[in-house]
C-alpha cells in the first residue's frame, strides 16, 4: 500500500500503526517483533508524567538501550520497564 493510502486511513489507528511499523521496520532493515503496546504506554507515561517532547525521545533511548543490551524483544521490554518506572517516580516526586 502507498504512503498516501495509509495516510487516508488515519482514523483506523490500530491497523494504520501496525502497517506503519511494518513499513518502517522494512525500510530500516529491522526484523524484530516487539510489543507496541508497551512502547505506546511508555510514550504516554513520559508525555503525561514528564513533558510531551519526552515521549519520542524516551522511546528512542529505550531502543538504544535495548540494542546495547544485545537487542531482542526481552531487551526492549526491560528497557521500557526501567523507563516507565522512572517516569512514574518522576511524576510522584514532582507532585504530578
Amino acid at each position: 500500500m502507498s504512503l498516501g493510502g495509509l495516510r487516508g486511513r488515519i482514523g483506523d489507528h490500530g491497523r494504520v500503526v501496525d502497517e506503519w511499523i511494518a513499513a518502517a521496520k522494512a525500510e530500516l532493515g529491522i526484523d524484530l517483533d516487539v510489543d507496541t503496546g508497551v512502547l505506546l504506554d511508555l510514550a504516554r507515561d513520559a508525555a503525561h508524567g514528564v513533558a510531551r517532547p519526552a515521549a519520542p525521545l524516551t522511546t528512542f533511548l529505550v531502543g538504544y538501550a535495548a540494542a546495547q543490551a544485545g537487542g531482542g524483544p526481552e531487551a526492549v521490554r526491560e528497557a521500557a520497564r526501567k523507563a516507565a518506572d522512572l517516569a512514574l517516580r518522576w511524576t510522584e516526586e514532582s507532585g504530578g
